[in-house]
């Protein structure tokens, strides 16, 4: 399965915006310095983020994005719904006018169960398991000396 760039930016800049060291509200600018991403490109996916109902804006000099609920609460689904909409589109029928039973053979056995475990599996995985993986991947390999 191939996630593209933008989508592959949202889970980036929503798992560097939940990790304890950021602030509660994130510039578009400090996630671009931060992650090494073009700020207008970031802007782009921020603003389908928003739109998504995964994060809120303020404006004004401490103004940025947060997130718009709780970590625990926004699911790897979400973040990818808000900004990879042809993602989640049903299959197209491939044979249905010349072979329609060749055509509910693939739709019943392959493409709805594959649809199914992807939102299941996408569901399963939260903003909150992705931070903390990435919080005990920054803390393996550094030898502390008391």
């Amino acid at each position: 399965m191939k996630i593209s760039a933008k989508s592959r930016y949202a889970l980036a800049a929503l798992v560097c915006m939940g990790q304890p060291r950021a602030t509660e509200t994130v510039t578009v600018i400090s996630l671009s310095e931060t992650l090494g991403i073009s700020k207008i490109y970031l802007e782009q996916v921020f603003s389908l983020l928003k739109r998504g109902g995964v994060v809120v804006s303020s404006k004004g000099a401490q103004g940025g994005y947060r997130l718009a609920r709780p970590a625990q609460d926004i699911t790897a689904h979400d973040i990818l719904a808000a900004v990879e909409v042809a993602l989640f589109e049903p299959a197209g029928s491939a044979v249905a006018d010349k072979a329609p039973d060749i055509e509910h053979a693939l739709q019943t056995q392959l493409f709805t169960p594959l649809d199914a475990a992807l939102h299941e599996s996408l569901r399963s995985i939260t903003l909150d398991t992705l931070i903390a993986r990435a919080e005990e991947h920054g803390s393996e390999g550094y030898m502390y000396y008391l």
